[in-house]
C-alpha cells in the first residue's frame, strides 16, 4: 500500500534483543573448571560472552534473549560437571558470599578421611608392618588385607564426589583437578588389586601394593580444599562488610503539616519507596538515600568514603544509606531506594570488579585449558620410561622397595619391581600436580585489591583497569572541581565599557546584575553557579526574568536574551541597562575569545589590566556583553584543594608526571599550577579538544619524562564533569571526584568516594602493590609445577631424591593453599602517611618551570 502511493518502503531488520545475566555457581574447585563452564557456554548459540570468576562463584553471560534463555543455559551449566548453577539474586546479600557450606563439607570429608589416615600411618612403622605381616594365605597378609579395607572404605565414600565430578567433565571431554585425583587414587588401588590377586593366585609372597595412597592422598585433598575455602572467605571479607552495611528494617512515619512524627510503623526495607519519611535513632544505621527534614546530628560516613571524623548533619543536608547515625535523632526523606541507592551501586561496583577479569588472567586461562591433559601426557610418559629403564638397566634402577627383586633367580627382571616402580613414579607425578595455584593467582588478588580499595575510598572498576593502574606513567588533572573545590564565588563585579579609559569605582546596578544573573541562571557550569549565587546574595530575590535562545558552548561562554528582568533599587547607573525591562536584551557572557566572536574584541586597557591582576591570583575573569556592549567584568575565584600539592609532589616521587588540562585561560591555569608544582600546562582548551590532547600525550611521549616500559605512555585522567567525560573514556586509565557528575562516575575507571586527591596516589600504589602479588602468585604457581613435576617423575632419584605419592599430595595441597594466603597478604596494604609540605618539591619560576606549557584553543 505505502508503495502504491509512490513512497519507497522497506523492511526494517529485526533488532536482536541482547541481555546480560548474572548467575551464582557452587561446585567449581579449580581454573580447569573457569575454563569449562567458559568452553560450553560460548560454544552456545546465542551466548556471546561469558565470564566466571572462581573466587566469587559468580558469571557472568551476555546472550541473545530471543535465540537462548536463561533456564537453558542453567541446565548447560549444571550439565558440564558438578556444578549447581541459579540466577544470582537482584538484591546482593553476604550470605551469597559465604564459603560456610562449602566448609562445613570439606571439614567433615578432611576428619572422615583422617580417622583411616592415622591408622594407615601408624601401620605403615616397621616395628607394627612386621607384627601384622602374618600371612593369612600365600600372597595376602593381615597388613595388606587391612590396607584394602581402609582404602576400599575411603575410595568409596571420600572419593565419591571426586569421581562424579571428574565424570562430568570427561563426558564433556574435558579435564579438571578432579580427573587427576581420580586418576591417581584409581591407578594405585587397582594396580594393588592386580598385583595382590596375581601373588594370591600364583602362591607367592606378599606383593608391595600403594593401598595407602587412597587415604593419603584424599586426606591431604580434602585439608586443602578446607582451607582454600577458608582463605576465599576471607577474600570478601570487604565485600561481605560493605554489604552488611545495609540496615534490613526501618521505622516509617507519618508527618503533620507541623513536621512533627504522627505515625510510625517498622517495615521491611525492601518496601521503603522514594519520598518516604523515616525515622533513625542514634545508633542506628541510616537505612536508604536522603535528605534531612528534621533534627540534626553527627553521622559515620567511614565504612563508605574512609572519612574518620564525624559528619554534621541538619535540615536539608544529604545522608547516605548504611551510614551510621550518632547523636540525634532525624528524619530522612528518601531519595534513592534498593539498587538507585549509593552502598548499592558501592556494592555492585565492587562485585562487577571481582567478577571481572584481569588481562594477565589469560595466561592461566590459556595454561588451564592444556594443563590436566598435559600432565596426564607426562604420567604416562613417565610410567612407559621407568618401565623400558627398568627392562634394559635393572642394576641402576635403586628402589628401596623391591630392590632384592630386580632379577629372579633365573636372571630375568621381575614384573613386579618393573610394574611398581614405574607405578610409583606415574602416580607421584599425578598427585603433584596442581592447575589451582595457577588459577587462583591472580582472581585471588584482584579480590582482596579491590576490596581493601573499596574499604578505604577508592572503588576500581575491575581487574583490567586494577592491573593498567600500575603503568601510568602521566597522570593529566582537570582544574576545576578536580585539582580546586569546584565550587567557585565571585569576589569582585566591575562595571566597565569599551569606551571607558579606566575602571569605574562605582558598583555593577542591579538591573546589570539582575540580567547577568538571569542569563547564566540556565547554565550548569560552576562559574555560572557562582554568578547566580551572588546574583542572589545581592538582590536578596531568589527569580530574575526570562530567558530564551540560550546556548552555551562549553570552554567558551553562553549566548541567550533576557526579558522581564526584576530587580530592587536604582537603575540610573548604565543607560544601556535601563531600559531592558520592557524590550529583551542581548547578553554574552565568556572569555575574551568568546566576545570576539560577536564583534566585541576591544577591551579597554584599564580593564585589562584588572583582569591580568585577577589572572596573575589564579582567579578566572568573565566579561559580560549586553546589546554589542562590553558592560562588566567578573572575577571569579576557585580555591585549590588542599591536598593537591601533595598529591603531585608524591606522583612525582614515585616517577609520574602530573599535567593540567583546561579550557580556563593560560594565566589564570599557569596560577593554579604553581601553587599545587605542576609543571606542564594546556590551557584554553575545548572540551572536545581534551580527548584530543590525552591521545596525543599517549602517543607522544613528552621530553624529560620518565622512559616508559611500554610500547607507549600510560596516560590517567582526573576528572568530575561532564565535559571530562571523553577524557575519562580516552584515558588509558579515568580516575572521577566522587562528588562529581553521574556521566564523570559512568565514564571512570576509578572513583575516589572521598574526594581527595591523594586517593590517586593510593589508587596506583594500590595497583603495583597487587600485580606485584599476583607476579608472586604466578612465579610460585609455575616454579611449583616447573620444580615439583620433574622430582614427582623421578629425575633426581639418582642422587637418592624422590618422592612418596602421599609427599605429592601434600605439596599440592599446600601450593593452593599458599597462593591464597599470599593474596590475603595485601590486606595489609594501607594509604602512604601524609606529609606537610612546606614547599612543592619543583622550582616555581614562569620561566624555567613552564617552558613547556601549552594553549590550545
Amino acid at each position: 500500500m505505502v508503495t502504491d502511493m509512490g513512497y519507497g518502503a522497506e523492511l526494517l531488520p529485526e533488532e536482536t534483543k541482547h541481555a546480560v545475566a548474572e548467575l551464582a555457581i557452587h561446585g567449581m574447585t579449580c581454573s580447569s573448571c573457569v575454563y569449562l563452564i567458559e568452553s560450553v557456554l560460548t560454544e552456545a548459540s546465542g551466548v556471546h560472552t561469558a565470564s566466571v570468576a572462581l573466587a566469587t562463584k559468580k558469571c557472568r553471560v551476555k546472550y541473545s534473549s530471543d535465540v537462548i534463555g536463561i533456564r537453558h543455559i542453567i541446565e548447560l551449566i549444571n550439565g558440564a560437571g558438578h556444578f549447581e548453577a541459579s540466577l544470582a539474586s537482584s538484591q546482593s546479600r553476604p550470605e551469597s558470599l559465604s564459603y560456610n557450606k562449602e566448609i562445613r563439607r570439606w571439614f567433615s570429608l578432611f576428619i572422615f578421611c583422617l580417622v583411616f589416615a592415622i591408622p594407615v600411618m601408624v601401620a605403615m612403622f616397621d616395628p607394627l608392618k612386621a607384627y601384622l605381616s602374618v600371612s593369612l594365605v600365600p600372597g595376602l597378609d593381615v597388613h595388606s588385607l587391612a590396607m584394602w579395607l581402609i582404602a576400599t572404605l575411603v575410595q568409596a565414600v571420600a572419593g565419591y564426589p571426586f569421581y562424579k565430578s571428574a565424570l562430568y567433565a570427561l563426558r564433556h571431554k574435558s579435564a579438571n583437578m578432579d580427573v587427576l585425583i581420580v586418576m591417581a587414587t584409581t591407578i594405585a588401588y587397582l594396580y594393588s588389586m592386580v598385583v595382590m590377586i596375581i601373588a594370591i593366585s600364583a602362591k607367592r609372597d606378599t606383593p608391595k601394593t600403594f593401598f595407602e595412597v587412597s587415604p593419603f592422598l584424599l586426606v591431604f585433598i580434602a585439608f586443602g580444599r578446607w582451607l582454600e575455602h577458608i582463605a576465599k572467605g576471607k577474600t570478601s571479607d570487604a565485600l561481605v562488610n560493605l554489604m552488611s552495611l545495609q540496615a534490613t528494617s526501618t521505622i516509617l512515619v507519618s508527618l503533620t503539616d507541623k513536621g512533627t512524627i504522627e505515625k510510625e510503623e517498622k517495615i521491611d526495607i525492601d518496601l521503603v519507596q522514594t519520598g518516604d519519611h523515616l525515622k533513625v535513632v542514634p545508633g542506628d544505621r541510616i537505612p536508604v538515600d536522603g535528605k534531612v527534614v528534621f533534627g540534626s546530628s553527627s553521622v559515620d560516613e567511614s565504612m563508605l568514603t574512609g572519612e574518620s571524623l564525624p559528619v554534621p548533619k541538619d535540615v536539608d543536608h544529604t545522608v547516605i544509606g548504611g551510614t551510621l547515625n550518632q547523636t540525634g535523632l532525624i528524619v530522612v526523606q528518601a531519595t534513592h531506594v534498593g539498587a538507585d541507592s549509593t552502598l548499592a551501586q558501592i556494592v555492585r561496583l565492587v562485585e562487577d570488579a571481582q567478577t571481572s577479569k584481569a588481562p594477565i588472567q589469560r595466561y592461566a586461562d590459556k595454561i588451564a585449558g592444556v594443563f590436566v591433559p598435559g600432565v596426564l601426557f607426562l604420567s604416562l610418559a613417565t610410567w612407559l620410561v621407568w618401565f623400558l629403564l627398568g627392562y634394559f638397566y635393572p642394576s641402576d634402577i635403586q628402589n628401596k622397595h623391591c630392590i632384592e627383586e630386580l632379577r629372579s633367580k633365573n636372571g630375568s627382571t621381575s614384573p613386579f619391581c618393573l610394574l611398581e616402580n614405574a607405578f610409583l613414579y606415574a602416580v607421584t607425578v599425578l598427585s603433584i600436580a596442581c592447575p589451582c595455584a595457577l588459577g587462583l593467582a591472580t582472581p585471588t588478588a584482584v579480590m582482596v585489591g579491590t576490596g581493601i580499595g573499596a574499604k578505604q575510598g577508592v572503588l576500581i572498576k575491575g581487574g583490567a583497569p586494577l592491573e593498567a593502574t600500575h603503568k601510568v606513567n602521566y597522570v593529566v588533572f582537570d582544574k576545576t572541581g578536580t585539582l580546586t573545590h569546584g565550587q567557585p564565588s565571585v569576589v569582585e563585579v566591575l562595571p566597565c565599557d569599551d569606551q571607558s579609559t579606566k575602571v569605574q569605582s562605582t558598583k555593577v546596578s542591579q538591573p546589570l546584575l539582575a540580567i547577568i544573573g538571569t542569563a547564566e541562571s540556565g547554565s550548569e557550569h560552576p562559574l555560572g553557579q557562582a554568578i547566580v549565587r551572588y546574583a542572589k546574595e545581592n538582590l536578596l530575590t531568589a527569580t530574575f526574568g526570562t530567558v530564551d535562545r540560550f546556548r552555551a558552548v562549553p570552554g567558551c561562554g553562553l549566548q541567550c536574551q533576557v526579558s522581564d528582568v526584576h530587580s530592587t533599587g536604582e537603575s540610573t547607573v548604565i543607560p544601556t541597562v535601563q531600559s531592558q525591562s520592557s524590550s529583551p536584551s542581548d547578553v554574552v557572557i565568556g572569555n575574551r575569545q568568546w566576545l570576539e566572536k560577536f564583534g566585541i574584541e576591544h577591551i579597554p586597557s584599564a580593564v585589562q589590566s584588572v583582569m591580568l591582576s585577577h589572572e596573575q591570583q589564579g582567579r578566572t575573569v568573565v566579561l559580560a556583553a549586553v546589546n554589542g556592549e562590553l558592560q562588566a567584568m567578573l572575577a571569579i575565584a576557585d580555591t585549590v584543594r588542599a591536598e593537591a600539592s601533595l598529591a603531585v609532589s608524591t606522583l612525582r616521587d614515585i616517577g609520574i608526571e602530573s599535567i593540567m588540562l583546561t579550557g580556563d585561560n593560560r594565566r589564570t591555569a599557569i596560577a593554579i599550577a604553581q601553587q599545587v608544582g605542576i609543571d606542564t600546562v594546556y590551557a584554553e582548551v575545548l572540551p572536545q579538544h581534551k580527548c584530543d590532547r590525552v591521545k596525543h600525550l599517549q602517543e607522544n611521549p613528552m621530553a624529560g619524562c620518565p622512559p616508559t616500559a611500554t610500547s607507549r605512555p600510560v596516560v590517567a585522567f582526573v576528572g568530575d564533569g561532564i565535559n571530562d567525560a571523553p577524557a575519562l573514556t580516552q584515558a588509558d586509565i579515568g580516575i572521577a571526584i566522587g562528588g562529581g557528575t553521574n556521566v564523570a562516575l559512568e565514564a571512570a575507571d576509578i572513583i575516589l568516594m572521598k574526594n581527595d586527591l591523594m586517593d590517586v596516589v593510593a589508587a596506583i600504589d594500590l595497583s603495583r602493590t597487587t600485580v606485584r602479588r599476583i607476579r608472586i602468585n604466578f612465579v610460585w604457581a609455575i616454579l611449583y609445577n616447573l620444580i615439583g613435576l620433574p622430582i614427582a617423575a623421578g629425575v633426581l632419584s639418582p642422587v637418592g631424591i624422590s618422592l612418596q605419592p602421599w609427599m605429592a599430595a601434600a605439596a599440592m595441597a599446600f601450593s593452593s593453599v599458599s597462593v591464597l594466603f599470599s593474596s590475603l597478604l595485601l590486606k595489609r596494604w594501607k594509604k602512604r602517611p601524609r606529609v606537610v609540605l612546606a614547599t612543592p618539591s619543583s622550582s616555581m619560576t614562569s620561566g624555567s618551570t613552564y617552558s613547556q606549557a601549552h594553549s590550545l584553543v
